[in-house]
């Protein structure tokens, strides 16, 4: 495989995972940014994104002088064979992506892009992008591939290491390939394809894990009627080789920033086009009302209001091994349950304390025991794994109340019970203390 000089244009989290696994692959990377500060920062090799080894890869790739950070794309790309866009594609007006940044990159480095070279959208963009970028950049000498990412936050590295498939569309064949080969140590199936096709692969998969897990919520609400235990009925469900055993654990609804935005973005092309998506939109709906429902466990468990209730909150990012809030469906249920009257205290080990997303009246403490104290019930909204092994005797002795509502079904009902806790899960029998 020959080396390539590679640009990655924006250091957020897709942006600084990509720089760093193609610097680890070989290829000589120049990642930028506008923010100057930033680029000190990871110059020095200091990392403020919360994911397993991303820090040691960076500090790795500098090393090795196959990584450096840069200020501005204008000058980075002068000899780049390679320009990967990673730039934010937020949600705009009517849930579709905004291409602002995207467009406004391009439009930067439009005239000084080297012969050959090819652009490379890594972002998430909606279906034509590749299409409306060409005509943007207006550069017959320069060809414009979708290569879309499928990296979880909490496993992103290996996710890129270690992918399930490399999808290169082009309407340029030698681009897709060049693209392609940049991931030939890997190993791993490629799909080459048109434009179109690849941009749509990112919104089909993850629509589609979507559903699969708001189908899974409804299915433990039906359990929770019929008295069967979505455990149970998720692992006879999982061993089935047509649906696998991923995305099949029921919680308090999907978030993130990927699938809130992209149904968003796809329900939106599907309008454009005028065609009726009913399933998607039953899918972003199904979601909303898991929230509700989580709210309306805590409520029972206090006996039917939450008006002046002191409740516990065991995680608010949108999953355990990360900082991340945006669109956490942990932080939600918070929000309405503030909404309701209820005092929060909160504790989660990914947070400092000063991310503004925090709503106003949640109380961020540092130990989960803290977070007990005095309350009338403790809700578990994020899965870390340390919530498992906490002493469940003193949370009970710092409880007012003694049940606990486990919205992920993350822990043992049987070792509540014995500390003197009520159980409250997803889909679940309750279980009720030990007297």
């Amino acid at each position: 495989m020959f080396a390539r000089r590679i640009v990655v244009i924006g250091t957020g989290y897709v942006g600084l995972t990509t720089g760093a696994c193609l610097a680890s692959l070989g290829h000589r990377v120049v990642c930028s940014d506008v923010n100057a500060e930033k680029v000190a920062e990871l110059s020095r090799g200091e990392v403020r994104i919360h994911e397993p080894g991303l820090a040691e890869l960076v500090r790795e790739g500098i090393a090795a002088g196959r990584l450096e950070f840069v200020v501005g794309s204008a000058g980075a790309v002068a000899d780049a064979e390679v320009v990967f866009l990673c730039v934010p594609t937020p949600m705009g007006s009517g849930g579709a992506a905004d291409l602002a940044v995207v467009e406004s990159v391009a439009g930067e480095v439009r005239d000084v892009l080297p012969t050959r070279c090819v652009v490379v959208t890594k972002s998430t963009v909606p279906v034509g992008t590749s299409k409306r970028l060409a005509e943007h950049l207006d550069r017959e000498d320069v060809a414009v591939v979708s290569n879309p990412e499928f990296l979880r936050e909490g496993s992103a590295v290996h996710d890129f290491l270690n992918p399930d498939r490399i999808v290169v569309g082009s309407d340029t064949q030698d681009a897709a390939e060049r693209v392609a080969a940049l991931y030939a140590r890997l190993g791993a199936p490629t799909v080459l394809t048109d434009a179109a096709s690849a941009e749509m692969v990112k919104y089909a998969a993850n629509c589609f894990l979507a559903t699969k897990l708001s189908y899974v919520n409804a299915i433990a609400e039906l359990c929770e009627q019929l008295g069967a235990d979505i455990t149970d009925v998720t692992e006879g469900m999982g061993y089935d080789r047509r649906i696998g055993q991923s995305f099949l654990q029921p919680g308090p609804g999907w978030g993130g920033s990927c699938l809130p935005k992209d149904t968003a973005a796809l329900l939106q092309v599907a309008e454009a086009v005028d065609f009726e998506f009913p399933l998607l939109q039953a899918t972003i709906s199904s979601n909303a009302h898991q929230r509700q429902r989580m709210v309306g466990k805590v409520r029972e468990a206090c006996g039917g209001s939450l008006a002046g209730e002191r409740i516990g909150l065991l995680g608010l990012t949108f999953k355990a091994g990360t900082d991340d809030l945006r669109d956490s469906p942990a932080l939600e249920v918070a929000r309405l349950l503030a909404d309701n009257g209820a005092e929060l205290i909160a504790h989660d080990p990914g947070l400092r304390g000063d991310e503004p997303e925090l709503p106003a009246g949640l109380t961020l403490v540092d130990d989960p025991y803290q977070a007990a104290k005095g309350a009338a019930a403790l809700v578990l909204l994020t899965e870390w794994q340390a919530f498992r092994t906490l002493d469940w005797t003193l949370v009970a002795e710092a409880l007012t109340g003694r049940i606990v509502v486990d919205t992920r079904n993350h822990l043992d009902p049987d070792v509540l019970r014995r500390a003197g806790l009520s159980w409250r899960g997803v889909g679940r029998t309750p279980v009720t203390a030990l007297t």
